[in-house]
């Protein structure tokens, strides 16, 4: 058995909320006694913005709204020098979340040009003769819940004449109706609803749900809009038949999705477009912007 070292939390989920205290062990195994320098424990969060290749030089402030804007950062001296024996150390801890002056606990995100993370990282310094030994774990940020909205429905209707921006002459006469039972979704519930296609003369390969991101980093000079998409998932399959209602059910991924965020210098944002691929591969997308609340 080598030297090991570990952290441990007592909440297996491992989300905070603003002023909650994070609590674990931080875990030591050693076959023998060991020297050491100090062991320290830090908690860090941040938002990271990266700035798309092809913005990459297209608004020269980009580059200073695109820097790591730091929302916690606290460091405690766990142990000063001295040694670790044998066997099994636990090192209790416990810290209190809270933000740095001035800033803002924004959820836990991972995106492709924003993410917001949080961890907790372990130290045991040791001699020049040894090599120091870390350990980093992430924990998760949720937003305290908000007191509950009534839904927002919207009833959607797409035929060729609703389509923006579409080759008239390759699309098939068709019309589909239905209706989403919210655009103001709880992140911890599924997105519903249900569609119909009341006709189609060309057969149907394919009915989708694609979430979308959109993220937005900038400053007053401009900024840099790119959406990506998350998750794409079949609802329909094959020519489905016409007048029959299509459930539209789909679960918001944990850490790919969060409230959504609007501040000075970036935007989480989120969308939900309806794809319907024909036979022939044409396809037509209807696009809904939806809002995402914790409650």
């Amino acid at each position: 058995m080598s030297l090991s070292l570990d952290i441990q939390l007592k909440k297996v989920s491992k989300v905070y909320q603003e002023g909650d205290t994070i609590a674990g062990a931080i875990v030591i195994e050693s076959p023998n006694n060991v020297k050491h320098d100090g062991l320290t424990l830090s908690i860090e969060g941040a938002v990271n913005l990266r700035l798309s290749p092809k913005n990459v030089g297209y608004i020269e402030a980009f580059y200073n709204s695109a820097k790591p804007v730091q929302l916690v950062s606290y460091f405690v001296e766990v142990a000063g020098p001295g040694k670790i024996p044998s066997g099994k150390t636990e090192i209790p801890f416990e810290a209190v979340l809270k933000p740095l002056t001035n800033r803002t606990l924004y959820e836990t995100y991972h995106g492709v040009y924003i993410t917001v993370q949080y961890t907790l990282r372990c130290d045991l310094k040791r001699n020049f003769l040894n090599k120091d030994l870390f350990k980093e774990i992430e924990f998760f940020v949720e937003n305290k819940p908000k007191e509950y909205a009534p839904p927002k429905p919207m009833e959607f209707s797409i035929s060729p004449a609703s389509l923006q921006n579409a080759h008239k002459n390759y699309i098939p006469s068709f019309k589909i109706v239905g209706h989403l039972n919210s655009t103001v979704c709880s992140v911890n519930k599924p997105f519903t609803g249900q569609l119909t296609v009341e006709h189609c003369e060309s057969s149907i390969k394919s009915v989708e749900l694609q979430l979308v991101r959109v993220e937005t980093c900038g400053c007053a000079e401009g900024y840099a809009r790119d959406p990506t998409e998350i998750q794409n998932i079949q609802i329909g399959e094959g020519n489905v038949a016409t007048g029959l209602a299509i459930p539209i059910y789909m679960i918001f991924p944990r850490l790919f999705t969060s409230a959504t965020l609007c501040t000075t210098n970036f935007k989480i944002e989120f969308e939900v477009n309806l794809v319907v691929v024909f036979h022939d591969d044409h396809l037509i997308t209807e696009n809904f912007p939806i809002t995402l609340v914790r409650y």
